[in-house]
């Protein structure tokens, strides 16, 4: 973990005994799934047919219908995955937004993913539940867990990590947060949105080995491990088949395969045709497109009705549809019982800050971070992401919160008194309006009369308050063109860091931006995200060292767009009408490692204000996998906190396999000098790999390698042993 300098941990400890407290306070007595379907198939037998349809698709922009004469109610949905999107009505019109209160807005995906502490991922899914639940909602829609691909995908900022072991770790405790405050986790996009350029046609292409070690396993862990009550489907082809309606995804693996209970839904207009929809497991249709007509006109409306009527469709099908959707009011106890949830508390926006301050990656640091109040009288602020608010930008996840404090508030917050700190933008948001030399030049004149400049710059969100705006980066709807910093950031750091050497560059977005231009004569260098409504405060704490840095990279950080696999190997976006995935199962460090390619900074890279030592590694191997065992030592001056990564690679395999695949990892905290004993255990599953010339997992048995270290490129050490 990151942890404070002054003592924040117990009061993190108390907030997460709160959640706990509150949920023992309403725990329900366990009831077999038995016992639910007994009670689900007697409210069957009660309705009609025209009520059973009634429920399978959505009679408001975010609520699907009930039964009042059998007093079921509606099911009633909320974006996002890092907060409760604002209140806007039963219908689309905005002229009628109404909001009365305002979320807790957490720190976004790939933050969290970055602070590789699944306790964060339940205690983030804690608050999002908690406030869906006061809200009146019984399914949040989140986590977004598709595998980041390509730098320029719209909606990194939401989703969790190129690696599928990382994803469905953090995913899984994210989901029993969730649940566990009566509300339906939705885990989506059910499979391979991984662009949003065409995203509502393109087919995606990929192999069944891609498919089954890449892009499935966060699924399956949500699934098996998390117990997630629904999923959703993508807007995309999959092999030809709409993801909502695709037989081999829907019915024979997740449902199949994984022995999903719950509901599949439509994401909002990803319906295409009532039979394809009603065989190949589509439970509920949501969004579609109705161009004036009714609610009862969707693809699972009235044809439903009509088919059945007419013996073309069995009425039992529809029954297992409806029997799905009252799985899940069963089990966030729909019909009484349910626990209160609370909204933006004090403890939310707690658990907001300290997601922050673990997820927040200090990439680069050459001896000036952390920075002394007592060294610094001018602080110059400089760059537009320092005051900009980011919550209700990026689209279907905006979020109205009740503050967000900046990087500039934060700042002030904490060092205020004791500095002179000035601000200048530097740049202005208006995309393709080229470089503002007067911004620059007023903003090198502030870098001169500073001791130390702070420059917060990066993608920022497009898509604000429902209208798409010009400068739409980290936003649906929307890819980026390419890695390049807009705005003229690029030249705006070269003249700062000119002007001013003892500059910290603060990189704020849902990824990677090229850095070739200015990275080297940048001292220090950090990657905030999009850190929620208690991003500022962190930043300063970590900016001035109050908190010791330990957020680990999620994804590779390529030098140049060229150098990402998507784009090297494979293809992005696609023709608009296919898109191949032949980078295939070289998805990130995979295929940095794999090809010898150094990248900006590496997939799990992120640095300390203190220094960690690795030894005395032990690897005991057997039937059922092996078990690792490592000393993890702080050899640095301050508390902090390592991730130990545990990587695994197999000497010599039928088919090619990556150099190395992470395995397993682990948190530690250590006291300046204190050493601890960390053990990580690899099931079976961790040493194999998808055969697809037998279509199936296979072990080989043989020789593997146990690399643990800090990072994909920084091992510290490393064991052969024998799995049989």
């Amino acid at each position: 973990m990151s942890y404070r300098c002054r003592k924040a941990m117990p009061a993190l400890l108390l907030a997460f005994a709160f959640i706990m407290d509150a949920g023992a306070a309403y725990s329900q007595p366990a009831q077999t799934d038995d016992t639910l379907y007994r009670q689900i198939n007697a409210r069957i037998k009660q309705m009609t047919l025209e009520e059973k349809v009634g429920m399978l698709h959505a009679n408001s922009s975010f609520t699907s219908g009930g039964i009042s004469r059998l007093g079921i109610p509606e099911l009633t949905m909320s974006d996002g995955p890092h907060g409760v999107r604002m209140e806007h009505g039963r219908d689309w019109r905005t002229d009628n937004d109404h909001v009365d209160d305002s979320a807790t807005y957490l720190p976004t995906g790939v933050c969290l993913a970055s602070t590789w502490n699944p306790a964060l991922g339940y205690a983030y899914g804690a608050v999002l539940g908690s406030e869906a639940n006061a809200r009146g909602k019984d399914v949040i829609l989140g986590p977004g867990i598709n595998i980041i691909r390509s730098p320029l995908n719209g909606r990194n900022f939401e989703y969790q990590s190129e690696d599928p072991y990382l994803v469905s770790r953090m995913a899984v405790g994210y989901i029993k947060g969730v649940q566990d405050q009566d509300v339906s986790a939705c885990v989506k996009h059910f499979l391979a949105n991984n662009q949003e350029t065409e995203r509502g046609r393109v087919n995606v292409i990929m192999s069944e080995r891609a498919l089954r070690e890449i892009y499935l396993p966060g699924f399956k862990a949500a699934v098996t491990e998390g117990g997630v009550y629904s999923v959703m489907g993508a807007y995309n082809k999959f092999r030809g088949e709409w993801c909502t309606e695709n037989r081999y995804l829907v019915n024979d693996i997740l449902k199949g395969e994984f022995k999903f209970k719950g509901l599949l839904m439509s994401d909002w207009g990803a319906v295409h045709n009532t039979q394809e929809a009603l065989w190949n497991g589509t439970d509920l249709e949501m969004g579609t497109d109705l161009m004036g007509r009714a609610y009862d006109k969707f693809f699972l409306g009235d044809t439903v009705i009509s088919l059945v009527r007419k013996g073309m469709i069995d009425e039992k099908l529809v029954d297992e549809k409806v029997r799905r959707i009252l799985y899940v009011m069963y089990r966030i106890h729909k019909f009484g019982g349910r626990k209160p949830g609370a909204f933006s508390t004090k403890d939310h926006f707690a658990t907001a800050r300290k997601v922050a301050e673990e997820g927040i990656v200090l990439l680069k640091n050459d001896h000036l971070l952390p920075l002394k109040a007592s060294d610094i009288k001018k602080l110059a602020v400089i760059g537009a992401n320092a005051v900009r608010l980011q919550s209700e930008g990026g689209g279907s996840s905006q979020v109205r919160t009740r503050y967000e404090i900046t990087l500039l508030d934060g700042l002030k917050n904490l060092a205020g008194n004791a500095v002179d700190i000035s601000y200048s933008p530097g740049y202005a948001i208006v995309k393709n309006a080229g470089i503002d030399q007067e911004l620059i030049d007023s903003a090198v004149a502030a870098a001169r009369r500073a001791d130390v400049v702070v420059f917060a710059g990066g993608w920022t969100h497009g898509y604000n308050n429902y209208s798409w705006t010009d400068n739409a980066f980290d936003a649906e709807g929307t890819d980026k063109p390419d890695m390049t910093l807009p705005f003229g950031q690029d030249q705006l750091i070269a003249a700062v860091l000119k002007a001013n050497p003892r500059t910290v560059v603060v990189m704020m977005g849902g990824g990677p931006v090229d850095m070739t231009a200015w990275v080297e004569k940048a001292p220090a260098v950090i990657q905030a995200w999009y850190p929620g409504s208690e991003g500022g405060n962190a930043l300063a704490e970590i900016l001035f060292g109050v908190v010791n840095p330990s957020g680990k990279l999620p994804m590779t950080f390529p030098r140049r767009l060229a150098e990402s696999p998507a784009h090297a190997l494979g293809q992005f976006p696609g023709d608009s009408v296919n898109v191949h995935y032949t980078d295939d199962i070289f998805v990130g460090y995979r295929y940095f490692d794999t090809w010898k390619i150094r990248p900006q900074f590496a997939f799990g890279h992120g640095l300390s204000y203190t220094t960690f030592g690795y030894s005395d590694m032990q690897v005991t191997a057997g039937k059922q996998g092996a078990t690792v065992g490592v000393t993890v030592s702080n050899t640095g001056r301050v508390a902090g906190a390592e991730v130990v990564q545990v990587y695994v690679k197999e000497n010599v395999s039928e088919l090619r396999r990556p150099e190395k695949e992470l395995k397993g990892f682990v948190k530690v905290f250590l006291r300046p000098g204190e050493s601890r004993k960390v053990t990580i255990s690899l099931n079976r599953q961790s040493f194999e790999y998808y055969n697809d010339l037998k279509n199936r997992w296979v072990l080989e048995p043989g020789a593997f390698t146990i690399l643990c270290g800090s990072a994909s490129d920084d091992i510290r050490i490393t064991k052969v042993v024998r799995i049989n």
